[in-house]
């Protein structure tokens, strides 16, 4: 019978491979079609992958916890003359040449390696400059730390080639002391750095994992500030108590953003070239902590939505965030966000906005505290937290944002406002 194959499909926009987290089914196995048979995770989410016709398995070539590209063949149905005239295979084309001729650098690196070329374009570059010690004193490999790191700065074509054949970015070389001229990374400052790395422990980070420290990465290239002051959380934890179903802090506060957001829209505008880019809603997120990493569902027109409905969103949002299960429209399009690490019993934090929002407010720990009361003058007893906010310091300076902040603190401090 012809068959036809199951290739891994484009979940997502921003989609360019998924790990297999499980395989629903073996050789032999009769399908119907659409029928979904393997989970793959992304940076986002857990999806199926579904059979493109009815059939039997005729073969599965893809491996549990494998990375694949979108199009990569994962295995093969047996399937009706007119279901398989329907499809082709398609087998990957063959890259044509040497690869080293297609990357700037690589025949330099090879000639420099068997002493056939001069290497007179890298002299400068590779040139040996003894003002590292590469031993730690315990007689193990360390890393060589010069006594004045001016960091990687300008890059060599050889090391950029080797970078992108690695899948290397530049944060990932920070921890590298470059011994070249003026503190230039060398190549063979990045290979002695591979070398140093291959006899410790080794695992490949999940796929959340991975997202989460590419959106970091990128957010970092802006310049960010926090500002902070303290909240007095008894009038929430009051107003909780009268409602049903109950919301959390957290949600007093995204609600407090909200509100204060639609009074101050500008406040959250982000800066792209010589623009200022606004947003139609206020939509807000709110850092869920899924496995190994955190998602970031977004709830739309928080401004416009009672506390009940939130209560009611958020918990929906919360269990597909756990069970890898948000799609990215439900993740994307936020103009801030709120993370709660009270939850972990901290006091005070500096969460970095994710990189297409412009700001992020963060809630610490509720704990009793002694306030003195000028009316009766005395101490009181008071639950405070601490209230952070970071945010692109392009878009907004510190008496911006002090105001924004204590526009949230003030509605928090009388939830009847929300």
């Amino acid at each position: 019978m012809p068959q036809v194959p199951i290739t891994m499909p484009q979940l997502g926009e921003s989609m360019a491979e998924a790990t297999i987290v499980s395989i629903k089914v073996k050789p032999g196995d009769k399908v119907s079609a659409d029928q979904e048979i393997i989970e793959v995770e992304t940076d986002k989410a857990v999806m199926g992958v579904t059979t493109p016709c009815a059939g039997e398995v005729a073969k599965i070539d893809a491996e549990v916890k494998g990375t694949y590209a979108v199009g990569t063949v994962l295995g093969y149905i047996e399937a009706s003359e007119a279901d398989a005239a329907r499809f082709q295979k398609r087998a990957p084309e063959q890259p044509q040449g040497d690869v080293a001729k297609e990357i700037p650098g690589r025949q330099e690196e090879a000639a420099a390696k068997t002493g056939n070329g001069s290497g007179s374009h890298f002299q400068v570059d590779d040139v040996d400059l003894p003002q590292v010690a590469t031993t730690s004193e315990s007689g193990r490999g360390g890393l060589p730390v010069p006594a004045s790191a001016k960091g990687a700065g300008f890059l060599s074509p050889r090391v950029r080639a080797r970078m992108a054949e690695l899948q290397l970015t530049q944060a990932d070389l920070a921890g590298i002391a470059g011994t070249g001229t003026a503190g230039r990374l060398t190549i063979k400052d990045l290979e002695t750095f591979l070398s140093s790395i291959e006899s410790q422990p080794t695992e490949k980070p999940s796929a959340i994992r991975t997202g989460v420290a590419d959106a970091m990465r990128r957010s970092w290239t802006r310049p960010l500030a926090t500002v902070g002051v303290a909240v007095n959380l008894d009038p929430v934890l009051q107003d909780r108590q009268s409602r049903d179903p109950k919301p959390g802090p957290a949600l007093y506060a995204l609600r407090a953003l909200a509100l204060a957001l639609a009074e101050q829209p500008n406040a959250a505008a982000r800066l792209i070239g010589g623009r200022a880019i606004g947003s139609q809603s206020i939509d807000i997120g709110l850092a869920v902590e899924a496995g190994e990493g955190i998602m970031v569902p977004v709830i739309r027109n928080a401004d416009k939505t009672s506390l009940a409905d939130l209560t009611t969103k958020y918990a929906e949002l919360v269990d597909l965030a756990r069970r890898r299960r948000l799609t990215s429209e439900m993740t994307s399009g936020g103009i801030a966000s709120v993370s709660n690490f009270g939850t972990f019993g901290l006091d005070w934090g500096t969460p970095i906005p994710l990189p297409d929002q412009t700001m992020i407010l963060g809630l610490g720990v509720g704990k009793k505290t002694p306030v003195w009361d000028e009316s009766k003058n005395e101490f009181a007893p008071k639950t405070e937290a601490q209230v952070t906010l970071s945010f692109d310091h392009r878009s907004l300076d510190g008496g911006g944002a002090g105001r924004l902040l204590k526009r949230v603190i003030g509605l928090l401090e009388n939830p009847s406002q929300l």
